[in-house]
């Protein structure tokens, strides 16, 4: 039996390759990863939520899997296409492969794909790019139409948790999270800072986050379209209003902006990877950031009162605001993969 399949994008390119993991037909948003590490982040990670993502590093799996290293407890990528698979993983962590792993939890992989021609094609596409994996070689009109009509939709939701749960209780210094596709980096490293932490779910009224008097609210990250999120930013648009304290990050970071009036837009390709260079306007230093995110905030829309703090070199994007009328610490980037200075001018805040 054949393990061809066939990768159909809306730009018309059909792709052929070899399956491993899960052997299912898949359609997600196609987008490129960057970290020569990382791929079992990468799958756990709640950002993925509707994506089939491409690995530019040309092989996968070579440590096998180490659940332990998960960013949460599922595969939210719809699908994983990689160079090369490897099938005999040499790490004294390992616990598996990743192509069983795949076929555990449901999810199609594809391999023997030209990934540099992926990724050139999506760079020079300008937008987010729809892909479906299947075993046919040709697609139906109806099935093209399909194709270009999928959009990842009601993606905070699908990723948040169900109800609040308490982590490191015992400490001092108490922080709501707001989780809309939260990581588990993230709410270790706040963990580790002796926050006690309720985590929340995505549409949690701000009401009852105040009402629990709280010292301040981290707004996680997450997957989408910020502005997707309707009755979360009023959520938050409340909590800025009454002056508690908050870190904003990644998606919370762009609802934060979209709170105060200010828009996104998709950037031409997303920032995924662990070498974004971000720069900081008052002292010039550069950080090498860790990001996955298709939107960004338009800095141009900011109110008056709103300054940008950090910079995307690549690209000019915002990567960090400051507000006057609130406390608040806002990046796009994670905080938790080198960059613990935004921990500390959250704790000041407090």
């Amino acid at each position: 039996m054949t393990n061809d399949a066939y990768l159909h994008l809306a730009t018309g390119e059909t792709l052929k390759g070899k399956r491993f993991g899960a052997s299912l037909e898949r359609l997600g948003e196609l987008v490129f990863t960057t970290g020569m590490t990382g791929y079992l982040e990468t799958l756990t990670d709640p950002r993925h939520f509707g994506q089939i993502v491409v690995q530019t590093f040309p092989l996968a799996g070579n440590y096998g899997v180490i659940p332990a290293d998960f960013e949460s407890d599922k595969i939210h990528a719809s699908a994983y296409i990689a160079r090369e698979r490897c099938e005999a993983p040499s790490n004294f962590r390992s616990e598996g492969n990743i192509d069983a792993l795949l076929k555990e939890r449901g999810v199609p992989g594809l391999y023997g794909v030209d990934t540099r021609y992926l990724t050139r094609l999506l760079r020079e596409s300008g937008a987010a790019v729809n892909a479906l994996i299947c075993d046919k070689p040709e697609l139906s009109d109806s099935e093209k139409k399909g194709l270009a009509a999928y959009r990842v939709e009601a993606a905070a939701c699908a990723v948040s948790c169900k109800a609040a749960y308490p982590i490191a209780p015992e400490n001092a210094r108490r922080v709501a999270v707001i989780d809309y596709g939260v990581n588990k980096c993230l709410l270790n490293a706040l963990a580790e800072r002796g926050f006690a932490i309720t985590v929340f779910p995505y549409n949690t009224s701000s009401h009852d986050i105040l009402a629990q008097n709280f010292d301040g609210a981290v707004l996680s990250g997450g997957p989408g379209d910020p502005a997707d999120n309707v009755s979360a930013i009023e959520n938050i648009r409340a909590l800025a209003s009454a002056k508690l304290p908050l870190l904003a990050v990644g998606l919370g970071h762009q609802m934060l902006a979209l709170s105060q009036g200010a828009k996104a837009y998709r950037l031409p390709y997303g920032h995924r990877g662990a070498n974004q260079p971000v720069r900081n306007v008052d002292s010039g230093r550069v950080y090498i950031t860790s990001q996955n995110h298709g939107f960004a905030v338009d800095a141009k829309t900011l109110p008056a009162d709103a300054d940008e703090r950090f910079i995307n070199i690549h690209d000019g994007s915002a990567e960090g605001v400051a507000y006057a009328g609130f406390p608040a610490v806002s990046v796009q980037f994670a905080p938790e993969a080198g960059c613990g200075f935004v921990f500390d001018m959250f704790i000041e805040l407090m």
